[in-house]
C-alpha cells in the first residue's frame, strides 16, 4: 500500500462531514416524508467537521460513519483528531482512522477532555495493549493530548474551548477558530462561553426538532441564541427527521441556514 495518500486539498475551508442527530437520518425503519426524500440535503450522517488548516486536516469527533464520510469528501489524511465529548455517535468511528498512522508516520494526536480519554480507553482497549507495536497496522496507534478550558494550538492554530451544557447531567466542549466557532449536542451556553462567542463571522449551532428537548437545543432555541450573538451566518446542525431541508430553510430569517453534509464554508 502506497504511504502517500491521495487527498483532496481543503486548507482554508471547513467541510461539514456529517450534520446528522444520533441515529443519521434516513432513520432505520422510518418512512417519514424526510427519511424517503429525494433531496440530498435530507440525507444526513452523524456529526463532525473537517478543517482544513495550514499544517494539516484536523477532524472533530470521530462519527460511526467516518469512513463513508471521508471517502465521500475525497479526504485521505487527517493530521489530529478534536472531540466535543464521549457520546456513541461522535466517538465510535475511531478505529477507520488505523490507516492514517501509515500516512503520518506515527500516532494519531487525539485532543479531548479526561472523560472523553476515559471512554476512549475503555470502548478501544485493543488499541492500547501493544506496547511493542508487533500488530502495528491491525489496531489504531493513538497520541492522547489532554486538554481543558484553556486555550491551546492544534496544528499551529489557536483553539478556544467552550464549556456547553448537554442536558442535566453532561458537559461538553465547543470550540473556537478565529471567527467560526462549532457548538453542537447543547441545549445551554453558560454566560461565560456566550461572552467567548461574540463577533463571530459563522456560528454553527446545534439544532434537532421544532419541539424542546433535554438535550438539544430545538429550532427556536437555537434561533434564539443566533439573534442574541448575532453572527454573520449561522449554520444550524445535529438535525433530526423532523427538518425538512427546503420546507425549514424558506421560513428561516436570513443569516440563518440548515448545514447539510458536504458544506464548505471558507475559514476566516
Amino acid at each position: 500500500m502506497s504511504r502517500l495518500p491521495t487527498t483532496r486539498d481543503i486548507r482554508g475551508q471547513l467541510i461539514f462531514l456529517g450534520t446528522g442527530t444520533s441515529v443519521g437520518v434516513p432513520a432505520i425503519g422510518c418512512g417519514c416524508e424526510v427519511c424517503t426524500s429525494t433531496d440530498p440535503h435530507n440525507n444526513r450522517t452523524r456529526c463532525s467537521l473537517v478543517l482544513g488548516l495550514e499544517a494539516g486536516n484536523l477532524l472533530i469527533d470521530t462519527s460511526p460513519d467516518l469512513r463513508t464520510q471521508l471517502l465521500r469528501e475525497k479526504i485521505g489524511i487527517v493530521q489530529a483528531v478534536l472531540y466535543t465529548h464521549e457520546h456513541a455517535d461522535h466517538i465510535f468511528g475511531l478505529d477507520d482512522l488505523r490507516l492514517m498512522q501509515f500516512y503520518l508516520g506515527g500516532p494519531v494526536p487525539l485532543y479531548c477532555e479526561q472523560q472523553v480519554e476515559d471512554r476512549i480507553r475503555k470502548s478501544f482497549d485493543y488499541a492500547f495493549r501493544d506496547p511493542s507495536g508487533l500488530h502495528r497496522g491491525a489496531v489504531p496507534q493513538l497520541q492522547m493530548e489532554r486538554i481543558g478550558l484553556e486555550p491551546f494550538k492544534v496544528l499551529g492554530t489557536p483553539v478556544i474551548p467552550l464549556r456547553l451544557e448537554h442536558g442535566p447531567h453532561c458537559q461538553v466542549l465547543g470550540f473556537r477558530f478565529g471567527d467560526v466557532a462549532y457548538c453542537t449536542d447543547t441545549n445551554s451556553i453558560p454566560v461565560e462561553s456566550m461572552k467567548k462567542l461574540r463577533d463571530l463571522e459563522v456560528l454553527i449551532l446545534d439544532c434537532l426538532r421544532f419541539n424542546p428537548h433535554t438535550t438539544h437545543f430545538s429550532l427556536d432555541e437555537a434561533l434564539a441564541v443566533a439573534e442574541e450573538l448575532a453572527p454573520r451566518r449561522t449554520l444550524l446542525t445535529h438535525l433530526s427527521h423532523e427538518l425538512d431541508h427546503a420546507k425549514v430553510s424558506a421560513k428561516l430569517p436570513a443569516g440563518v441556514e440548515l448545514a447539510y453534509d458536504g458544506l464548505s464554508v471558507p475559514l476566516q
